[in-house]
Order: C-alpha cells, then structure tokens, then sequence
C-alpha cells in the first residue's frame, strides 16, 4: 500500500497514511463538484467513501461532469463515480447510495466529515441541519458562471449565514467546477490528515471583467 501512495507518504508519513484507511466521508451529490471530488479524493487512501445521488446522466452534463462519458446517458450518477474509484484505488470502499440525502440520512451511516456537492441551497440547508444534530463537520462548496464559494463550516450555521432560496443558475464551463472541487478536497483532506484547518471561512472566488482570478475571505459568524 505504501509504495502506491509514495508521494503522500513522503508528504505526511505512514503513520498518517495509516489514519487516513479508518477515515469515512460522504459526498452529498455526484454531478460537477461530486465527480471532480471523487477523482480528486477517490485515490489518497480514504477508507470508505459514500456518494449520494440519484440522479442520472443526461447528455448535457457531460461536457462538464469529468466522470462522465458519451454512453453514460440514463445510468446513475453515483454508480459511474464508485465504478471510477474502484478502477484506480483497491484501498478505497466505495458505496453508492441512489437516492437524496434525507433518504440517506435514514440509513444512520456514520462518517467523519459531509462534503456538500449539491447544487441548491434548501439541501444544503438539510445538511447543515443534519451536521448539527450529529456534531460533524461539512465542507460547503457552490460554483455558478466564473465564480464559487467554498467553506469549512464547524461551529457556523450555514442556515444562518445564507438566505435559503430557488433561482434559476446561470451557465459554467468544466474548469472552474473542478477549482472549487479541488478546493474542497484539500481541505477534506487536510482535515482528515489531522493537518491545520481554518474553520468557518468563507472563500469566494471570481474572475473579473479583465479576466483576474480574485480571491476574499469572510468570517462567518458562530454559534459560540
């Protein structure tokens, strides 16, 4: 095992290494953040990995939903991400769950940390709601056009700090999906390495009209 995670091992040594294999998370959504959190967190060793969909494939997600193939119209979303996970780590136990998160929430599956890959704010408020009731941490991450928004929330209420509303989203393109994605996954990781996290941050990301990747952080306040 040591030597397929080689390059992490000599980032963090084997005793962490080791820890990551008893981590569980679950990834809430397996479309454009769900698929690049998959690839991006799939490999480094987590022990056991939940995705949550029930969507399907539809021929428009493809362009911008990296797990996903001409072909892969009308199968599960979460099925193809496992079926990825599986390919390219055997250390890894990854578990399709078809169906939406209060749905899952009913199965009282314990893990370590909730990655939102969601794409609408009243489920995000769900799980907000659910990580309170258990005290666990989640990872909120949303992207739209050129700009995202990722945060570690702990001791924040999501439902709190933002108004939980329907709109219609504007267009995106695959590469910013996969930035804020990334940005996701490292602080999941970081986390379950027991490395420094900084919590209840939120970091929104843009590019403006000429075209430079600007970055802001804001404090979101908290329960204590």
């Amino acid at each position: 095992m040591m030597q397929y995670f080689h390059r992490q091992v000599q980032l963090w040594g084997e005793e962490t290494q080791n820890r990551l294999q008893t981590k569980k998370i679950a990834i809430v959504g397996a479309g454009g953040l769900g698929s690049s959190l998959a690839f991006a967190l799939g490999s480094t060793g987590i022990g056991e990995i939940h995705i949550i969909d029930f969507d399907e494939v539809s021929l428009h997600n493809i362009h911008r939903q990296i797990a996903f193939k001409m072909g892969d119209e009308g199968k599960n979303k979460a099925k193809i991400n496992i079926q990825t996970i599986e390919q390219k780590c055997p250390f890894t136990k990854a578990i399709a769950h078809e169906c939406n998160f209060e749905e899952w929430t009913k199965k009282n599956i314990s893990v370590d940390l909730i990655i939102d890959a969601t794409d609408n704010l009243p489920t995000r408020g769900d799980i907000n709601t659910y990580a309170k009731k258990v005290n666990m941490p989640w990872i909120y991450g949303s992207v739209e056009a050129f700009h995202g928004q990722v945060c570690f929330i702990d001791k924040s209420s999501f439902n709190d700090a933002f108004k939980i509303v329907q709109k219609t989203p504007a267009g995106i393109a695959a590469p910013i999906v996969m930035h804020i994605a990334s940005l996701q996954a490292n602080l999941a990781l970081r986390f379950l390495a027991d490395l420094a996290v900084k919590k209840d941050l939120l970091y929104y990301l843009f590019f403006n009209d000429e075209g430079e990747l600007i970055t802001q952080k804001f404090g979101l306040p908290t329960e204590d």
